[in-house]
């Protein structure tokens, strides 16, 4: 991998699965104990926390999971292998 090129297709794939199974549900845990400990806000107040919160877990990673829906950008087309 060259320097400054940051990390590989394969690499971010992984990642983000990694992210989303793990490090979500753990946000997700951390966030309503907090708001669990605060006591019981408003209704409208809680769902707007809860959007907020649900925002702002992905915006550190959004390098991570930029182009993951798409295909392998360094991956060789048109020579048939692999393909279903």
């Amino acid at each position: 991998m060259a320097a400054g090129k940051g990390l590989s297709y394969r690499a971010r794939r992984l990642w983000s699965l990694v992210i989303l199974l793990v490090g979500m549900p753990l946000y997700v845990v951390a966030a309503v104990t907090v708001l669990n400990w605060l006591g019981r806000p408003p209704l409208v107040v809680e769902l707007a926390v809860y959007v907020v919160l649900g925002v702002l877990w992905v915006l550190p990673f959004k390098f991570v999971f930029r182009g993951i829906g798409k295909e392998d950008p360094s991956a060789e087309t048109g020579s048939g292998a692999g393909e279903k």
